[in-house]
């Protein structure tokens, strides 16, 4: 049996309940061979903190304790060094507010060995809210390898918490999460990627229940600021993968709802999601 390794970040905000879903989640997996490598960024409060430790205490998890907060790309960064080191050749994500399926592993293992081409294999999710109800939404990404790279001239062709990678993917990309940006992580990621000729596929099942609150919402499509970086980023990827016109057009679509009243983000994001 293929060994995977789990990276997962956790910093202050996230919540303890959360936590324990998500970890169990992993812990509890239909495929047993797996490793959960915790990076922990900045100081946490104590309740968190004890939480992390009992953890700990299982062979199958490694809590790696960063003492200052640096940003999601850093934790991730270093956690992949200590896979890489450790002879990791399957990878997977997850984040702290999330719960994988019971057979997501299994799933997206047998389909890396039934496909030797591809370098990164998401799925499908199901957005939850705060109490882990489902919000009746499910996302399908689309599922093969020019699907995939067609599909990210307008949206990213992942959900990131979502992926498996084979280390395949970071040697031929010749590089790793973008150290510079807080944000965006994982869309970099992708052109970093594709630039390089990586090949990225979806499972049609659902793999990921993700959690999508109404601070999230507020977080992720608020701000002045954060439209301008993502139509610059658009604008990068839509020039280094040649996608046209038409992905401009969009761009700026995208750019005009992000910087819209709430009630409008809200029916787009319905839409475009």
């Amino acid at each position: 049996m293929k060994k995977i390794a789990v990276i997962l970040p956790v910093y202050k905000n996230d919540k303890v309940q959360y936590i324990k879903l998500s970890f169990d989640s992993i812990l509890n997996q239909t495929y047993k061979d797996i490793h959960l490598f915790i990076g922990v960024d900045g100081p946490v409060g104590k309740d968190l903190e004890e939480c992390l430790k009992k953890y700990e205490q299982d062979e199958r998890v490694t809590v790696e304790w960063f003492k200052e907060n640096r940003g999601l790309a850093i934790v991730l960064n270093d956690l992949l060094d200590i896979c890489f080191k450790e002879g990791y050749e399957y990878i997977a994500r997850m984040d702290a507010d999330d719960i994988s399926m019971p057979e997501r592993f299994e799933r997206q293992m047998a389909y890396l060995q039934q496909h030797p081409e591809i370098d990164v294999v998401g799925g499908a999710i199901e957005e939850i809210d705060e109490n882990s109800e489902s919000r009746g939404k499910t996302i399908v990404y689309p599922l093969t390898s020019d699907d995939c790279y067609n599909f990210f001239a307008r949206r990213n062709p992942h959900a990131h918490p979502a992926v498996m990678f084979r280390k395949s993917f970071f040697d031929k990309a010749g590089c790793k999460y973008r150290p510079e940006y807080r944000q965006n992580q994982d869309t970099m990621l992708w052109l970093d990627g594709m630039k390089a000729g990586t090949k990225h596929a979806n499972l049609p099942d659902v793999v990921l229940r993700f959690r999508f609150t109404n601070s999230l919402f507020k977080k992720r499509r608020n701000g002045w600021a954060f439209a301008k970086k993502q139509l610059h980023d658009r604008k990068i990827i839509n020039k280094t993968l040649g996608y046209g016109f038409g992905a401009t057009v969009f761009g700026y679509m995208m750019f005009c709802m992000l910087v819209s009243p709430p009630w409008v983000k809200k029916i787009a994001y319905k839409i475009f999601r």
